[in-house]
């Protein structure tokens, strides 16, 4: 019972780092270690990094242990060192699994104000985090440790291995080229970061590479790399698998749709408001169906449109924004702010159809098309800071 209770408690929700974490003046860095399957190597990694940072920043530190309900109990032997090293602390998940949600969920907790990751397995040496935290002191917002830069290097990596790892970094820099083009190894799992730069961001890791969803979604700015030499596991076997491979393609993918996706799914949902727009106006305004006048027809097509284009965004375009904000009510305030932003779009919609379809364009269709393009982004850009912004739940 007194170990279960001695377990740090489980974030849910959001993978979103607080600003302020639990303060604790002493504790300036927070470093995740990661596990699964690993009660072989983590009384080593324990012992190497309480060395390495009672040399740096004596009581200055914690360790995380952020295991996955490992079938060999790691989570369990961790809970037996914290006798020994008081500043390690254990988390155990029992319903979320990779190593890249373990880490932000293990930062979830932390209270320092730099964070860490490093893994379980040796291959990263302790020694290096020296050379990180130096870095972090002299302004880097991001201290990566790579083994494609001087003093870096793999020990024992066979030409596969080499090529499939440089394969998958000029991959990277095709589809995400200002991401992956500001670091030389993008896949590494070995660095420290100041809290502030990714606060607040709700991140959305796939797999096993968190390096990259910090660059990709954080605010960095400073990135310093320092070489390290790859290590071979000792013992355990190793993660490195081919759906690996995948995971990273498909993270790489989420980013690039992070960063211009939004606009094209409002766009899309925009299109499927268009020919709501357009079917409703034909049938309310042409003289072989209902015959209404064109701007009366115009307010009840634009009304639906609105209906049908709230209805989408709010479940597709802007969701992962949401995701916390789904009762009744919440939704109905968005519906209410979206709606009235579209109505200002309307409104430039109908000055915009009238001058057009009475001074320039004979043509209800082409100039009513004009009109709907014209307030796009009009609309895009306040819908995402108002109706969509990520406010307090309980208000």
């Amino acid at each position: 019972m007194l170990r279960h209770n001695l377990l740090l408690p489980v974030s849910t929700g959001d993978l979103l780092i607080p600003l302020s974490p639990i303060t604790d003046r002493d504790i300036q860095l927070s470093l995740i270690i990661p596990t699964y399957q690993e009660r072989n190597n983590i009384t080593e990694i324990v012992q190497q990094l309480t060395i390495e940072l009672d040399r740096l920043i004596p009581n200055g530190y914690e360790l995380i242990v952020v295991d996955d309900n490992s079938p060999d109990r790691t989570w369990e032997l961790a809970q037996d060192l914290t006798e020994q090293y008081p500043h390690l602390r254990v988390l155990r998940r029992t319903k979320e699994r990779g190593l890249a949600t373990a880490v932000v969920r293990g930062w979830q907790t932390a209270r320092g104000q730099i964070l860490g990751v490093i893994d379980a397995d040796l291959q990263h040496p302790p020694e290096v985090l020296g050379q990180l935290w130096q870095a972090i002191g002299s302004g880097a917002d991001l201290a990566i440790a790579s083994r494609n830069v001087e003093g870096g290097g793999v020990s024992e990596w066979s030409l596969l291995r080499r090529c499939l790892s440089r394969g998958a970094q000029l991959l990277g820099l095709i589809i995400l080229p200002e991401t992956i083009g500001r670091v030389t190894d993008p896949m590494s799992g070995y660095f420290l970061l100041r809290r502030e730069t990714i606060a607040g961001k709700v991140l959305s890791p796939v797999g096993y590479k968190i390096s990259i969803e910090v660059i990709g979604r954080g605010d960095i700015g400073k990135i310093v790399e320092v070489g390290y030499e790859f290590q071979e596991r000792q013992t355990g076997n190793s993660k490195v698998t081919g759906r690996q491979y995948l995971e990273y393609i498909q993270h790489l993918f989420r980013l690039r749709l992070a960063r211009s996706g939004r606009f094209l799914q409002f766009i899309a949902v925009g299109l499927s408001g268009v020919v709501v727009d357009m079917s409703l106006l034909y049938l309310f305004s042409d003289a072989s169906t209902l015959g209404l006048p064109l701007i009366l027809s115009k307010i009840l097509a634009g009304e639906s449109a609105i209906i049908n284009n709230f209805l989408w965004n709010d479940r597709w375009t802007f969701a992962d924004l949401i995701r916390t904000q789904t009762s009744r009510r919440q939704k109905f305030r968005r519906f209410l702010k979206f709606n009235l932003i579209c109505l200002v779009g309307l409104l430039l919609s109908l000055t915009i159809l009238h001058l057009l379809y009475n001074f320039a364009i004979h043509d209800r269709y082409i100039a009513n098309f004009i009109a709907i393009a014209s307030v796009t982004l009009f609309n895009y850009w306040l819908n995402l800071k108002l109706s969509w912004r990520v406010t307090d739940d309980s208000k």
